[in-house]
């Protein structure tokens, strides 16, 4: 099969822009009283294309898939910890489950490419390309049929839930490998630079992780275009994460982006669709030491910086009610007008 890119419009509306900017100033409050959130009120209000933006049926979607290198010892947790923790997002009991429950976000869990058979039950979805990447050391990480699976049933998911908002998140061990590996090819940072801890690496554990992705980038320095570079290095819950995204922006929901793993993925999405940066929320500042230069790439500026390093979504289940109430303000909030309030620059 083939991967049609869904289309995004780009979303600059100058003037749309200046009746929102207008709109958050004549609140009752000095100018820029409400810092970052102004902004973000703004950047909710050009996602939908309206000045009066409302989100409803929130999707938080956890995309789950093991990877091939992780049986080197990239990882401090051996690869049932991936199918141990979707049973626990099913029960409930992780983090993420309780921020869904506590954030009123419809909690979603899909089967990418987990080695495991799970038992049909509801918030799961099985979307299962294989048992598990390949060994990226000894060749493509997933075939290109098979990458081009993983991002339509990325789009699929996305197109069969409700509302105008998804948060992405991921579970899968081994993945900080992919994800760092995607970054430094696309961007050209140093590698060594672009790999962290992980799970809770010890230095040998690192040292061993750094050694085996260099291996790995030296295998597939020929895997130079996007899909040929996903394929080589990829997991199937990161191309997943990266079809959701171009589904979720064509369709003008925001996106919003958790840590390392799911913005690695949203930053190689954007090399086939630049504008879907324009729909994307950075929900917080990972503890990954590549995720910094990833954002700063980007010129993006996260939301959170709490030191997390969880992944799951729990950084964006966290940032959700920062939106929130970013767009109540823009809708409950009075005008000076409406409030009969003096405003300095008239009074």
């Amino acid at each position: 099969m083939t991967y049609t890119i869904p289309t995004i419009a780009p979303l600059a509306d100058t003037d749309l822009q200046q009746r929102l900017r207008h709109r958050i100033d004549r609140k009752t409050k000095p100018l820029g009283a409400l810092g970052r959130l102004e902004a973000l009120a703004q950047f909710v209000g050009l996602v939908q294309g309206t000045e009066h933006p409302a989100l409803h049926d929130p999707q938080m979607i956890v995309f789950a898939g093991d990877h091939g290198i992780a049986a080197r010892g990239v990882s401090a947790y051996p690869s049932d910890v991936t199918w141990q923790m979707v049973e626990n997002f099913l029960a409930g009991g992780a983090a993420v489950s309780v921020l869904a429950r506590q954030h009123g976000l419809a909690l979603t869990v899909v089967d990418a490419g987990v080695n495991h058979a799970f038992a049909p039950r509801p918030g799961l979805l099985d979307r299962k390309v294989a048992s598990g990447t390949a060994d990226m050391l000894a060749g493509p990480a997933m075939t290109a049929e098979q990458c081009a699976q993983a991002l339509q049933a990325g789009g699929d998911v996305v197109r069969g839930l409700p509302g105008n908002a998804v948060l992405l998140g991921e579970m899968g061990i081994g993945n900080t490998s992919s994800a760092s590996l995607l970054l430094a090819m696309l961007t050209g940072e140093d590698l060594g630079e672009c790999i962290g801890r992980g799970t809770g690496l010890d230095d040998e554990g690192l040292a061993r992780k750094r050694s085996l992705l260099g291996q790995a980038m030296e295998t597939h320095r020929a895997a130079t275009s996007p899909l040929a570079l996903m394929a080589a290095v990829g997991g199937f819950e990161i191309a997943m994460i990266a079809g959701a995204a171009l589904q979720a922006a064509a369709e003008r929901r925001l996106v919003v982006v958790d840590g390392f793993i799911a913005g690695a993925a949203v930053l190689w999405a954007s090399r086939l669709a630049p504008a879907l940066l324009g729909s994307c929320v950075w929900a917080h500042s990972s503890a990954e030491p590549g995720h910094r230069l990833m954002t700063q790439h980007l010129g993006v500026v996260p939301l959170l910086d709490l030191g997390l390093r969880l992944g799951e979504g729990s950084g964006a289940a966290l940032a959700w009610p920062l939106i929130v109430s970013a767009v109540r303000i823009l809708d409950e909030m009075a005008s000076f007008e409406s409030a009969g309030v003096s405003d300095k620059a008239t009074a």
